[in-house]
């Protein structure tokens, strides 16, 4: 068996360990035996590179997941492309930067399946980064993630570091944002329905034609997956983290409406923006290492919506 390449019971820093994928990582982290470590915003904004290096310097973590990031959903990302671009830049180069200069050995910088061309071929490689335009609602945002890629990559061809990165697909689970003017997709199919269930409405509008298709994986598979790779991967490519099946948009929408007991009527807006046509990613890479997912969607989608009702008393 090839020695992990992570130390047993070893002090691991996450940052974002509040949002949707710090939170189960550091769950699954701790859950394995490691020590997790961790800063709120108010203790250390991730954005101030000379605090962000001082404070990992007297952490001293043997590795380091960087899940901190601005995120959201197409509206989100059309509206703030100043933010998105430029609060991701800020945390990657203050974060990778100042693990390199604390002196910690291994890093995963996680990005997002959105760094892919907008016509990719489906199911899309990791070597498909690069290779034609991006899909333009949320072209920032990626670009933001491909700059990390790249930092990750130098870092291994110039200093030798044992930095990797790894790309999730759409990801969903407890501890979601459901904000309707930031949230992502599923998030905000689970909100319009239950809400529109409670008010006793015939019908749901929704953005677009329901056509284009989408993969999702529950963050807890994601956190899975990141073990693995902290433990037995030391490549220079990305690696793409998703579950090797997607639906439409449309299928997606039913499924959420009938577990939320939504019983109307589902419209389109065909003249709002559907986004890339599909993005399902090849996870062959993963997989070979030993890897596969454990939450079927529907009970994953069940289990979010359960949780949000149970946080927000709705």
């Amino acid at each position: 068996m090839t020695a992990s390449l992570l130390p047993d019971r070893a002090r691991i820093f996450v940052a974002g360990h509040r949002g949707l994928v710090g939170s189960a990582v550091a769950r699954r982290l701790t859950a394995d035996g490691h020590r997790v470590l961790t800063r709120t915003r108010a203790e250390l904004d991730l954005r101030d590179a000379a605090r962000t290096a001082e404070v990992l310097r007297e952490l001293r973590p043997d590795a380091l997941v960087l899940a901190a990031a601005r995120v959201g959903g197409i509206l989100a990302n059309s509206t703030h492309p100043v933010q998105f671009i430029e609060e991701n830049l800020q945390i990657q180069l203050s974060v990778i930067a100042g693990a390199h200069a604390a002196g910690v050995r291994r890093l995963l910088f996680l990005g997002s399946s959105c760094i892919y061309p907008r016509l990719a071929a489906q199911p899309i490689t990791e070597d498909a980064l690069l290779g034609g335009p991006l899909e333009p609602t949320n072209r920032a945002y990626a670009l933001a993630k491909i700059a990390g890629i790249v930092q990750v990559q130098s870092y291994r061809q110039q200093y030798g570091a044992s930095y990797i990165s790894a790309m999730p697909t759409n990801l969903y689970g407890p501890g979601d944002n459901f904000d309707l003017e930031t949230s992502h997709v599923l998030p905000a199919l689970i909100r319009r329905f239950h809400e529109a269930r409670k008010a006793g409405q015939g019908e749901v509008v929704l953005w677009g034609s329901g056509t284009p298709r989408r993969e999702f994986l529950h963050v807890d598979d994601l956190a899975s997956a990141c073990a693995l790779l902290l433990r037995a991967y030391d490549g220079d490519d990305p690696v793409n983290v998703g579950c090797g099946a997607d639906l439409t948009i449309r299928e997606l929408a039913e499924t959420v409406a009938e577990v939320t007991g939504f019983t109307g009527r589902i419209a389109w807006d065909t003249g709002k923006p559907d986004g890339t046509p599909r993005k399902l990613l090849d996870v062959s890479r993963l997989t070979a290492l030993g890897w596969s997912p454990a939450v079927p969607l529907r009970d994953g989608i069940a289990g979010t919506y359960a949780a949000w009702r149970g946080h927000s008393a709705g």
